[in-house]
């Protein structure tokens, strides 16, 4: 299986719907999506350091993650991600690009495709993992309940029903009908 390296990263972030490289944190190169970071490469700093020179590492790669365990499973993981004090209560994990040769170029895929749909747009993660729409989607609270009790959570069974018995719900009026039939 082939090892990942430091330029699969671009390769990778580069592919994915929407994902522009552009600059945060000052001056910092950065993977976007809908103008939200999700890599970023970090200048070397006093709070990221060589345990063995105490010199700043130089080829740091902030990913960030989903949510604290996603984030726990990588640093605790056999892998090269690590955090740091400054990034406590953070969901950025690092890794040095130097070491991205101990994971393989797919977990790589994985890991930064993980982080992107973390930021994208749900319709551009969906369409880009072959996953299917939720019939469900831009309804607000009441009309989404109403649907769920009545079992109607798909789109076969959206489909199903008609105008009548889908306004005849309660919590469920002419702007949900107009979101499920697409009007």
């Amino acid at each position: 299986m082939p090892r990942a390296s430091a330029q699969d990263v671009d390769r990778i972030a580069g592919s994915l719907p929407g994902a522009e490289l552009g600059i945060s944190w000052g001056d910092r190169p950065t993977w976007k999506v809908a103008g939200k970071g999700f890599l970023v490469y970090r200048a070397p700093h006093r709070t990221a350091v060589d345990p063995t020179t105490g010199e700043p590492f130089e080829d740091l790669l902030v990913v960030i993650t989903p949510d604290h365990e996603a984030k726990a499973v990588l640093v605790q993981g056999d892998g090269p991600f690590f955090d740091i004090d400054h990034f406590r209560g953070h969901t950025g994990v690092l890794v040095r690009l130097s070491r991205l040769g101990e994971i393989s170029r797919a977990e790589l895929t994985e890991i930064i495709t993980e982080a992107w749909a973390h930021r994208a747009p749900r319709a551009a993660v969906r369409a880009h993992l072959g996953e299917e729409p939720d019939p469900l989607e831009g309804l607000g609270a009441p009309a989404r309940r109403a649907l769920q009790n009545a079992g109607l959570t798909t789109r076969s069974a959206l489909d199903a029903a008609s105008d009548a018995d889908l306004l005849a719900l309660h919590g469920f009026g002419p702007k949900g009908l107009r979101i499920v039939r697409g009007r």
